[in-house]
């Protein structure tokens, strides 16, 4: 019985990270198809309606966030 708990306890450290590599390797594969598709998206000369779309929302978000901003003297630079 001795010899049988270092062995569920490697057991238990190689299962725990061999599922958690396969889970990590499944999602980066996932996120580089969605950057690839990202990327091809940017790129086309006639950009799909998914694209334009959060472009358009981007760019609100950034007129929106520039409009609220407090306006910054020289004297108040934190540099």
């Amino acid at each position: 019985m001795i010899d049988f708990g270092p062995a569920v306890i490697l057991g238990l450290c190689v299962g725990f990270m061999w599922g958690t590599g396969c889970s990590l390797a499944i999602l980066y594969s996932i996120y580089l198809g969605g950057y690839r598709k990202a990327v091809e998206e940017s790129q086309a000369v006639v950009k799909s309606k998914r694209f334009r779309l959060a472009l358009e929302r981007l760019t609100a978000k950034r007129t929106r966030e520039a409009a609220n901003a407090p306006a910054h003297s020289p004297s108040q630079s934190p540099l």
